[in-house]
Parts: structure tokens; sequence; C-alpha cells
């Protein structure tokens, strides 16, 4: 518990079980959605576990929790006793009906006075991510962290933070100090440890990187549910060495082998095998199976990012009417008066038909779609490591087009960046040998 430690409604049970919740959140462990529920089961006016529960359901980027996370802010309002619990249910409303922007800044305001509440902190860096606020990603913990000492529970998540925005906002050195020190702390910190995956990523630490992740597997793996993304993380560092038989092992295993239908996992399958394709991996019937998955959130229009994860799955599947639902979708969302519409205006909906350009061997039209996002692409959220396959799939497509001075510009950049990434070599080698011109 931390800051305001009234909890309205609670009986000392079910305070018990939300502090439970609170730390499989923090590590990302377990299953706090059935903590909570068995919380509000013994406490059925308990605000904060309203809070929490839709905190849970909000942040999932599903469109069909969406309706679970308002009942829960509308429940926390009605419940609230103290300012704690106000700032929540005001925040969760703000996310509930799209106003992800909103919901941060109200978070931030709350912890400003109360930079002790842990959940408010945890859900404001989530909305950070999400949004692509890198530098907010960065500042919120920041400004928090100077109230918070080692003897408190929760600390090595606060740590853990602070290393992902350090990592967002190119602080490597720092980033993965705070990072080694969470997962010291606590080797069940699957945030943690993602953040060090982060850093040695953008620094082309391939083989640190792998042995990073396989020295402490059984931390970042056990009942974690954010396994499968670290999963990727690894996959990521066997990608870039080429190691394109251990990718597709990690695809077939842990990160899509149980075939799961929840948004954020989809996303991680869908950018490996795109990865993949555009190496010119032959995939064989992965697509079939993902694009089914992803096929009942064709006409959501709730996440850019997930859009456009989405569009390479049916593409590769050659799904063709679920593209089509999925773009009609996309121009209903820019209609709303949503944070979504910015993100699909701006980012979303270009980098989505970039994707299908290049699936159709459009590439001189993937090019022109693509060509502007990747100054801009944070603006829909995800990190630099995932939105990397914008710039990824723009000089793909620029090779494939024949368009040798902007492929030899592209390609240039990326080595300079990564010099150390067989990737990049290869992308330049590929660039020095075309024509000066298409």
């Amino acid at each position: 518990m931390a800051g305001d430690e009234t909890l309205t409604g609670a009986s000392d049970a079910a305070a018990a079980l939300f502090e439970t919740a609170q730390h499989e959140l923090r590590c990302f462990v377990g299953d706090p959605v059935a903590s909570v529920e068995a919380a509000l089961a013994d406490s059925p006016d308990f605000a904060m576990a309203h809070a929490f529960k839709g905190w849970l359901y909000g942040l999932s980027t599903d469109k069909e929790a969406m309706p679970v996370t308002q009942a829960c802010a509308e429940a926390a309002a009605r419940l609230a006793g103290t300012e704690r619990e106000r700032a929540h249910a005001e925040a969760l409303g703000d996310l509930a009906a799209g106003g992800w922007h909103r919901a941060g800044k109200r978070l931030a305001a709350h912890t400003e006075t109360q930079p002790l509440d842990a959940l408010a902190l945890q859900a404001g860096h989530q909305i950070d991510f999400f949004t692509g606020n890198a530098e907010m990603l960065r500042d919120r913990i920041a400004r928090a962290l100077p109230a918070w000492s080692p003897d408190m529970p929760g600390y090595h998540a606060i740590l853990g933070m602070q290393a992902f925005g350090l990592e967002e906002n190119a602080d490597y050195a720092q980033a993965e100090a705070l990072g080694r020190r969470a997962v010291d702390i606590e080797p069940h910190d699957g945030w943690a440890q993602h953040a060090v995956a982060h850093v040695m990523e953008m620094q082309s630490r391939q083989h640190d990187g792998i042995a990073w992740m396989r020295d402490n597997e059984a931390g970042w793996t056990e009942r974690s549910f954010l396994q499968v993304h670290n999963w990727w993380h690894l996959s990521l560092f066997h990608y870039d060495l080429g190691e394109t038989e251990q990718v597709l092992a990690l695809y077939d295993g842990p990160i899509y082998g149980s075939g799961s239908t929840l948004a954020l996992n989809l996303l991680d399958a869908s950018a490996i095998l795109w990865r993949l394709m555009l190496g010119g991996i032959d995939i064989g019937s992965r697509w079939s199976p993902l694009a089914e998955n992803w096929l009942p959130k064709a006409r959501d229009g709730n996440y850019a990012f997930n859009d456009m994860h989405a569009m390479m799955a049916f593409v590769g599947a050659g799904r063709d009417d679920a593209a089509r639902d999925l773009l009609a979708a996309q121009e209903e969302a820019m209609r709303a008066g949503d944070d979504n519409a910015a993100f699909t205006r701006e980012v979303g909906r270009p980098a989505t038909l970039g994707i299908k350009a290049f699936g159709e061997g459009r590439y001189a039209e993937a090019v022109e779609a693509l060509r502007p996002l990747p100054a801009i692409a944070h603006r829909f959220g995800g990190s630099h490591a995932q939105r990397d396959v914008i710039g990824l799939t723009l000089i793909e497509a620029a090779l494939r087009a024949g368009d040798g001075y902007l492929a030899r510009d592209l390609t240039a950049k990326r080595l300079a960046a990564r010099p150390a990434s067989p990737l990049s070599v290869l992308f330049a080698r590929r660039a020095a040998i075309l024509p000066p011109a298409a």
C-alpha cells in the first residue's frame, strides 16, 4: 500500500487479496484478475478493487474489454471515499471513453501529490507506453522515485519502470543498471527483465541479450503473463543473427504454440512472422491460424497499433475479406472523437496500407505509404523495438522496388545506428549493388 492507505469498502481479507493482486501485476505473474475478483466477492463495495479490475481490462487494448472497463469506472466513482479512489475512477473513465492522453495526464497530476501510489504509477506508465510518450515513460517515474526507498514493497517495479523509460530515451547505461538492480531484488519482475532486453536490442548486443534472457529464464517465465512478449524479445536477438530456425522454434513453442487470442500476444506473433517474411523465410502454413485468431478483431477499430499487426496476418494468409473489414473499421475509427482517431489517421492508416501494399508485392506503393512514418511512428504507441518493423519494411520495400538512392540512404542510417547488427550489414550490401535510379 502507498499514499492514501484508506481502502473504502474493504475487509481485511479483501485488502490482503488486493495486495496480492497488486504484487501479481507489478511482476506480471499469476492471475491478478482472479485475485481482485476474489476481493470483490468478499467486499462488493471495495472501490479500489473495482478500479484495479478496470485497469486490468482497459489496458488490454481489446475492444471487448471496454464495457467492463466502463462498468468498473462507474462502480469506483460511486463508491469512492478518498482522493486516491476518485482520481483512479476519473482516469479510468477517461480511458473507457478513449481518452488515453487525458487518463495519463490525470494520473500524473494525482501522483504529484501521492507519489507512492504504485498502481497509479504503473497504470500511467502503461498508458505512456501505449501512446508512445517516451518522455513521460521516463519522467512520470523519475518524479516519484525520490519518495521511494528499497525497503518498500514494490520498489523493484519502480526501478523496472524507470529502466524502461530511460531506455526509450536512449539512456542505455543507466537503464541497464536500474533494470538489473530490479531483477536482482525480484527475479520474477518480467517488466524489468524486458527493460534490459530492450537496451540490448537497441545496442545490437545479440549474444548478451540471449545470455540475459536464458540466465533468468525461470524468473520471467514461471506463471508470467508477460512471458510471450519476453520470448519475442529473445527471438529478436536470434533474428538479427540470422538464426531463423531458432526463431521459428520459438514461434511454434512459447510465442504462439498455444494459439492465444489475446491482442497483445497476437501482436507479438504477427511481428515476428512478418520479420521472417521480410527476410524471405518460408512461413509455411503459420499465417492462416494466426489470421483466424485476429479475425474477430478485424472490425474493432479500437487501437491502431493492433490494426497494423492484424493486417500483417491478413495479407500473409491471403485474407482479403478481413483486410477489407479492417480498412473499413479504420475509416470509421478516424471519424470518432477519441484518441485512437488520431492514432489511426496519423500513423495507423498509412502503416496498415503500407503493410498491405508490401504483402501484395506493390513495393513502390509501400515505400510511398511508409516513408514518412519512422519520424512520427511513436504517435500510435509501442516501443522503439516494436516500431522498428516499420523501418524494416520500408527498407525491404525500397530494396525490392529497386530504389537504389532511397535504399542506400535508409541502410546507411540503420548501419550508423546499429553497426553491430548483422542485419544492418546485409541490408547495406544489398543496397550497394542496386543501380542509382529505379
